[in-house]
């Protein structure tokens, strides 16, 4: 006898549409079943419209019960419980903590990227630099008697190389470099190891700006340098160089671009410190991790939120929303791991100096990546 259900189902799941095999991995259904109890695939055989398409996808996200908004209000109202729930095996209810962070991360960094104006940034770059003093403009300023006095003083000036000097701006490094390359960079390769990478950087930093030289093998049929893996690498640091000076902007857009991933390799050091601090728990390292990822995930969600009231208001609103992450913060510490406020105020204030000490750490090797491959 078939189990038919007592609420009749409408939409996709109407009986009609019901299936007695799952079309995904066909486990044997009954009428009574709306998902396959073996994948959880949905129950049903009609074609998918448009409608059926967006509709199931804005359920799977806005729907009361789906694991977006549970996950949220756990994570906002319950502080450390959410992941005492999770690592005891309440884990169908909330999203993936990894997953969870690694989307707030990407939303919360292009929207800083949309926001800023770190672009504006490339007006204080070297291509747009003037000079400080223009000697041409502040020569036409003068008023002369006639054009032959005029004249004159300009041969004076000529004369005496003046105009040249400030024209070109040439340091006398860059000036002996370029005078004669061959024989500058033949000297420099009998320097010890660190001076002569240094050396090296600021031959082809000077050669790439003023004798546009683009690629590494240009500089290499011109002044007859080794081709091997040590001038190159001081060439494509030299051209970075150059490159940031230009639009200093660009780079730090490409910077910020990059630290969502950073997160992801900073966090498993920093939970090393948590296990170990509290290493009596009875805590895994994973279990550390995942506490580490929601409140990491907090933290986003408050600096989303900063971020979109700061642009509807035009006021800074991170400081009262970094002070509520600081609240928040202990709070967590004290429901996940269950300790008293002393121990938990001593352990929070040493893992916080841990946490900026690794985070200068990380944003140091970021920006010495990122120089490296701009």
């Amino acid at each position: 006898m078939e189990n038919k259900p007592a609420v009749q189902p409408s939409g996709r799941f109407k009986l009609k549409y019901r299936g007695v095999d799952c079309l995904n991995c066909g486990h044997p259904l009954e009428l009574s079943d709306k998902y396959c109890p073996n994948c959880s695939q949905a129950n049903s055989t009609k074609k998918l419209t448009l409608f059926d398409f967006f509709e199931e996808f804005l359920a799977n996200y806005f729907s009361y019960d789906s694991k977006l908004w549970k996950t949220l209000t756990a994570l906002l109202l319950k502080p450390g419980k959410i992941t005492r729930e999770y690592i005891n095996g309440k884990r169908l209810s909330y999203t993936n903590p990894f997953r969870f962070l690694l989307s707030l991360s990407i939303i919360y960094f292009l929207i800083i990227s949309f926001n800023s104006e770190f672009e504006s940034y490339n007006k204080f770059g070297s291509e747009n630099k003037k000079p400080i003093f223009d000697l041409n403009e502040e020569f036409d300023k003068i008023e002369f008697e006639n054009e032959e006095e005029r004249q004159l003083a300009l041969t004076q000036m000529d004369s005496l190389k003046i105009n040249r000097f400030f024209k070109n701006q040439i340091s006398d490094k860059d000036s002996t470099i370029l005078k004669d390359p061959k024989s500058y960079f033949k000297e420099i390769n009998t320097e010890n190891l660190t001076r002569r990478f240094l050396g090296k950087i600021d031959f082809f930093n000077s050669i790439i700006k003023h004798d546009t030289i683009y690629y590494f093998e240009q500089g290499v049929t011109k002044f007859e340098i080794p081709e091997n893996r040590e001038n190159e690498m001081a060439f494509n640091l030299a051209n970075s160089f150059v490159d940031i000076e230009k639009r200093p902007g660009t780079f730090v857009n490409s910077l910020i671009s990059k630290l969502p991933f950073t997160t992801f390799f900073f966090l498993p050091f920093f939970s090393f410190f948590i296990w170990m601090v509290y290493i009596r728990k009875k805590y895994t390292y994973t279990d550390h991790l995942i506490f580490s990822f929601h409140n990491q995930s907090l933290l986003f969600i408050l600096l989303i939120v900063s971020n979109l009231i700061n642009s509807v208001f035009n006021i800074s609103s991170e400081g009262v929303f970094i002070l509520i992450f600081a609240i928040y913060l202990y709070k967590a510490m004290r429901n996940f791991y269950q300790q008293g406020r002393v121990k938990t105020v001593i352990k929070y204030f040493f893992l916080n100096t841990i946490f900026f000490i690794l985070g200068i750490i990380a944003i140091t090797i970021l920006i010495a990546a990122s120089v490296f491959t701009y």
